[in-house]
């Protein structure tokens, strides 16, 4: 176990030691402060794009088609469970003692009576689900976010959300797992159950968007800093007035993803369409008609100001 853990921990500092050698010394920057790699980026973004088709999308349509509902609402929730105990560290780390007793508390509610956590028993307890990464964590202590990446396979980060991938990846325990065979299924099982989950709004999505990289690259940069602010970002000067920015949600949809370190062969960890758009996505999905429906977030990125600094730390 112990040569386990410091393979997967020198594995995981050879990404990020690998993403910043190739990525911030080997590219030529562009004119948008947040995007200097976009050149690289675009490529990267093309690639996830065409593995995703030509893989990851039809095994998770197969996914759908073959698995129930309920099945798929079992296994999200599984994989959440696993989730929490990670979400539950970072709130700690972000001295939020509070919310990390209502994570671990989920943790002890859901395995135990919820079957291994194929039940949300939790939430309808009252215990709130939380969202938390590492990436976040060096957010709160006041840690830049730098400049936007795309890695291969895992999508959308920024060089400081990376170095948080690298941490909650060495940290995961699906990773820890050790029998290979039973910890590559999970880890298969996890990317194609949250790959299935965005299925209906990428439909909506890839008819929306002229430009699915900025589009995506916005929208992320967004709700990753309003994740860090809990929801509740400071207001960004804009032509000499100050306004708060805005994330527009579709009222009924939720997140279903634990994105960030959950490699997910779409562009980013949430898909975004259009406010005006909820009864197509019900349309776009293969399973309208039929009752059944799995949860989406999506949310519109406001007009985000590129010079505006990006003030982590406290509230």
């Amino acid at each position: 176990m112990a040569m386990d853990w410091c393979f997967r921990r020198r594995a995981s500092a050879g990404l990020l030691a690998a993403v910043l050698a190739g990525g911030l010394g080997g590219c030529a920057t562009t004119g948008n402060p947040r995007d200097p790699l976009e050149g690289m980026n675009r490529a990267v973004f093309a690639f996830n794009e065409g593995l995703d088709k030509a893989v990851i999308k039809p095994a998770a349509e197969a996914y759908q088609t073959a698995v129930p509902l309920p099945g798929r609402v079992g296994v999200a929730n599984f994989f959440a469970n696993v989730g929490d105990l990670l979400v539950g560290t970072n709130n700690l780390l972000q001295g939020k003692p509070g919310e990390a007793v209502t994570d671990f508390a989920r943790v002890a509610v859901n395995t135990t009576v919820g079957i291994l956590g194929l039940f949300d028993v939790a939430s309808e307890l009252g215990l709130e689900r939380h969202e938390e990464d590492f990436g976040q964590t060096l957010g709160r202590w006041g840690v830049p976010d730098g400049p936007y990446l795309v890695l291969p396979f895992f999508g959308s980060r920024t060089l400081r959300d990376t170095a948080g991938l690298v941490v909650d990846s060495v940290y995961d325990p699906v990773y820890d797992v050790q029998n290979v065979a039973t910890r590559n299924i999970l880890t298969g099982t996890r990317i194609v159950d949250a790959r299935a989950q965005l299925l209906a709004a990428q439909d909506v999505l890839e008819t929306a968007a002229l430009d699915r990289y900025a589009y995506l690259r916005d929208a992320y940069l967004q709700r990753r800093r309003s994740l860090i602010y809990d929801g509740a970002p400071p207001r960004i000067r804009e032509d000499d007035a100050w306004r708060e920015p805005q994330a527009q949600s579709l009222s009924g949809l939720e997140d279903p993803l634990r994105a960030a370190t959950e490699p997910i062969l779409v562009g980013a960890a949430d898909v975004v369409v259009p406010a005006a758009e909820p009864a197509a996505i019900a349309a776009a999905s293969p399973e309208a008609g039929s009752g059944e429906a799995m949860p989406v977030r999506a949310t519109v990125p406001a007009a985000v100001d590129h010079d505006a600094p990006d003030r982590q730390g406290t509230h």
